[in-house]
């Protein structure tokens, strides 16, 4: 495995000065090719990183009780692979929640700017209320002989998370639906090397392909908003996601994640809104 492509190094941070604002700090940061999806950086990973910043710009230890616990994310733009700034402002550094504004750029232009929540996620203890749906429909684990996004797979000339992640989608479920009802695209991923951590969970909330897929509607599909629930610590093992929406409209559409660990809990929880892609000539 290429060592440029865990995830452990996209998500370092070189702390670069400190603004005229005490609350102020600026990060430089990369994400190489192996965090693209086709040629521009992926969403989800500038999402984690823009979090891993608000966590540092607090002086939380990654495996400290303050994590990220919400990350909302307007994309401006679609930076290409390479090196990355990021500027923190500490809004409120509160006992129990604190928030973050981020803004992640390129060449001193802003690709995506972040409100990060921060606190103490769930504790590991059984909720009052779950309606979680990934337990009846997903194994903890991938079936055997799917496949991952490698060479020779349909998708890896798109997807190039692959290089750092074990990502199994099943392709079954990018087919449209015989019964007219929503798609409801399942995958299991998990970062290569390592375990997966809340930023990885994060990621994994904005890595199916886009469910316009299933409606014939293969094409760009760029995200313009992105809310992200952090739910919980994930525990070592796979991740379980399943994508699904509600309305594709002829302009817009919503896309939700669902992440589960191997578990069974729910460590995230993301919706977007992005752009339906331009129909086929």
């Amino acid at each position: 495995m290429d060592p440029s492509a865990l995830f452990s190094d996209a998500m370092r941070l070189i702390p670069l000065s400190e603004g005229p604002d005490p609350a102020e700090a600026w990060f430089g940061g990369e994400l190489n090719e192996h965090w693209t999806i086709g040629p521009k950086v992926h969403g989800g990973a500038m999402l984690a990183l823009c979090a891993n910043a608000a966590r540092t710009a607090l002086e939380a230890s990654p495996e400290g009780p303050i994590q990220p616990v919400a990350v909302s994310g307007s994309f401006l733009r679609a930076p290409d692979p390479g090196a990355l700034q990021l500027r923190t402002l500490v809004r409120k550094r509160g006992r129990r929640v604190s928030v973050v504004d981020v803004e992640l750029g390129q060449d001193g232009r802003t690709a995506v700017h972040a409100v990060v929540t921060l606190g103490e996620p769930e504790h590991d203890a059984p909720p009052l209320l779950s309606v979680n749906p990934i337990p009846a429909l997903m194994t903890p684990e991938p079936p055997p002989g799917l496949a991952p996004i490698g060479p020779g797979h349909p998708m890896a000339d798109i997807v190039h998370l692959a290089h750092g992640c074990d990502i199994r989608p099943a392709l079954t479920t990018l087919a449209p639906r015989s019964d007219g009802g929503p798609p409801v695209i399942e995958m299991w991923m998990r970062p290569k090397g390592a375990a997966p951590d809340v930023l990885f969970a994060l990621l994994c909330g904005d890595a199916s392909a886009p469910v316009t897929m299933a409606l014939q509607r293969p094409g760009w599909a760029p995200t313009v908003q992105l809310t992200a629930y952090l739910r919980g610590m994930p525990a070592d093992g796979w991740l379980r996601v399943i994508c699904t929406t509600t309305e594709v409209g002829a302009d817009w559409f919503d896309e939700d994640h669902l992440v589960v660990d191997c578990r069974g809990r729910i460590v995230a929880q993301t919706r977007q809104l992005a752009m339906v892609p331009a129909p086929p000539v």
